[in-house]
Parts: C-alpha cells; sequence; structure tokens
C-alpha cells in the first residue's frame, strides 16, 4: 500500500480519513505483523521450491507491512507495534503443517484486507483490494483449492441470510 495521495481520489481520501478507516488500517497493519512472524516459522519448516515461495511472501508481507506503518501516520495515527511473538494456531512440526499455516496466515490477510475494502477512501480501497487478491492467490497455492469469497465468513447451506427482508419473511 502507498502512503501517498493520488490525483481523483475521493474525498474521504483526501479529508484525512476517518476513525473507521483508521482502525481498519491499524488492524491490517497487526495482521501483517503476524504474517511476517508466521512466514517466518513457515521458512523453518518448509524445503526445497516452496522455500522460495516462503521467502516472497515474507518479503512481500514485510514491505506491506512498512507501507501500512506510513499510511497510519498518514492518517494521523500511531502505528501498531508488533508483538513480541503471536501463538500460532496449531504446531507446525513439519513441511505439511506449513503449508496449512501459510494458507492460514493468508486467509486471516483477505479477511482483514475485506474489511479494508469495505471501509477505506477510492486510493486505499483499490490497494486493500489488491492486497486481498494477493493474500487470496497465495492462499490457493499453499493449501491446493480456494473458496468462492476469499475474505469473507463462509456461511451453512442451510443458513439464512441475516438481516435481510427476504430472511425475515422466509423467502429465498
Amino acid at each position: 500500500m502507498t502512503a501517498g495521495r493520488t490525483r481523483g481520489s475521493s474525498r474521504r481520501d483526501s479529508d484525512g480519513g476517518g476513525h473507521e478507516e483508521l482502525t481498519a488500517v491499524q488492524a491490517a497493519l497487526a495482521a501483517e505483523h503476524a504474517a511476517v512472524y508466521g512466514y517466518g516459522v513457515v521458512g523453518g519448516r518448509i524445503a526445497g521450491d516452496r522455500r522460495t515461495e516462503a521467502q516472497a511472501a515474507y518479503d512481500g508481507h514485510r514491505a506491506r507491512r512498512d507501507a501500512l506503518r506510513h499510511v497510519v501516520r498518514d492518517l494521523g495515527g500511531t502505528p501498531q507495534a508488533a508483538a513480541a511473538a503471536y501463538e500460532l494456531p496449531f504446531p507446525v512440526p513439519d513441511a505439511a503443517a506449513a503449508a496449512r499455516l501459510a494458507a492460514e496466515l493468508e486467509d486471516r490477510l483477505a479477511a482483514v484486507y475485506a474489511d479494508l475494502v469495505r471501509a477505506g477512501g477510492a486510493v486505499r480501497r483499490r490497494e486493500a483490494a489488491a492486497a486481498l487478491r494477493e493474500a487470496a492467490v497465495r492462499s490457493v497455492r499453499w493449501r491446493g483449492s480456494g473458496v468462492a469469497f476469499p475474505g469473507l465468513a463462509e456461511r451453512p447451506a442451510d443458513a439464512a441470510p441475516t438481516g435481510s427482508a427476504s430472511a425475515a419473511a422466509g423467502a429465498l
């Protein structure tokens, strides 16, 4: 993500953002901190060709993290610092678990960037959409399969939509 403003940006971009946008950018920054940590674990367990892929993802997440720090400052905030360590969602004893962890990291990033797409102004929305797309593609590469709408929570097939008039009326 870039810190600067571009010509043709929306009023939301030019008015310094807002609390909602700053909160979403801080969440993306926190997720990138966690991804950098997580890819350190992945890199220690993965081998061969996948190590190059893990290194590229690590470098990409570091660059995006650094850019997000600038965005937070541009929005008038103080960038959230990385934690000293992060609790992994499951043990990572081997390369297979490392690949699962990488896919999980990317899924979590996609969700955070989906929130930033919603909260951001035009420039940040484009950048967040690009980051969401990159996370979704990396997730598919690590997992071998994807989801219909990366970054959005999946609902069971029998669950009714929430908050709609048709859900209340029991209609399709």
